[in-house]
């Protein structure tokens, strides 16, 4: 079932173009990882989701709904955090959430109950939320967005500041609420991480999206990594391009097409350059992102 479409998204502010014809969606149980280097439209297009902009032309629907003709129905079954939650730190993530849970109809509190134990608070739910950790903060939000029981949780880079254990811990989070049918969109520019846990990936640069496939596939590019031992690292240094990276004084790995590795083995060669190992590797979710966005940095 297709929880959110996105056809034709234009976004211009003046006579600036910010999004051009975005189009992707996310199906039930899905995390789709949505990247793209600075600027290239990623907040904008989620703050256009969740009705927080204008858009320029375009649809969107969630559930089944058109934002622009049924918003409140659309909205209904959203979670979402933008930036960082919106917490008060004097009061207790218990209070936290009750002060949220206000907000809808009918919020039970065995409803409240289920979040906290969800996302994994129960035992300092009754602390102060300036005693918490920035992963414990992190985990309190996403409880308060899943107190209206929605089926589409959008997360704005919710791994900023978080250390390794805090990371861990929201992969396990979203990977139990997916398993619950929940569909994620997560923007981050954390690509190792969103590679062990995301099962689809959108790219976005410069306002267009350049690739929208499962994580396999985006990894399955034309070209390939090459890990290349030989005499002296030095003498290859002439023959690599920017892409291209020496790891010491005989390792150096290339990226590059299949049919071109043969030249460039025998290019080697004939500048008398000894090869010892030559091994073929997949490219991770960053190399390839930085292979199809032409270059440029998540």
């Amino acid at each position: 079932m297709t929880i959110l479409k996105v056809s034709n998204l234009c976004k211009k502010i003046g006579k600036k173009e910010i999004l051009k014809d975005v189009s992707f969606e996310i199906n039930e149980g899905e995390i789709l990882a949505f990247i793209g280097p600075n600027g290239a439209g990623k907040t904008t297009t989620i703050k256009c989701i969740l009705g927080l902009q204008k858009m320029t032309s375009g649809n969107i629907t969630i559930n089944g709904f058109d934002i622009s003709k049924d918003f409140v129905k659309a909205i209904s079954k959203v979670g979402c955090i933008v930036e960082s939650p919106d917490v008060y730190m004097y009061l207790t993530g218990l209070e936290n959430i009750r002060l949220q849970a206000s907000l809808y109809d009918n919020v039970t509190e065995e409803e409240i109950e289920h979040v906290i134990k969800l996302v994994g608070l129960d035992a300092r739910i009754n602390t102060q939320v300036s005693k918490y950790s920035l992963g414990m903060r992190q985990r309190l939000g996403i409880a308060i967005s899943l107190l209206n029981n929605p089926n589409l949780l959008i997360l704005d880079e919710p791994t900023n500041g978080l250390d390794p254990e805090g990371i861990k811990s929201l992969r396990e989070l979203l990977l139990k609420l997916s398993r619950q049918k929940i569909g994620i969109l997560i923007s981050s520019h954390n690509l190792s991480e969103l590679e062990s846990f995301c099962n689809k990936v959108c790219i976005i640069s410069e306002g267009k999206i350049i690739k929208e496939s499962s994580i396999e596939t985006i990894k399955q590019v034309n070209d390939s990594k090459y890990i290349i031992k030989v005499d002296d690292t030095k003498k290859v240094e002439k023959l690599l391009t920017e892409k291209d990276t020496i790891k010491d004084s005989q390792y150096f790995e290339v990226i590059k097409e299949e049919q071109e590795i043969a030249q460039f083995i025998t290019k080697l060669v004939k500048n008398d350059i000894k090869i010892y190992e030559v091994r073929k590797e997949n490219l991770t979710l960053e190399e390839a992102f930085i292979n199809l966005a032409g270059g440029q940095n998540v």
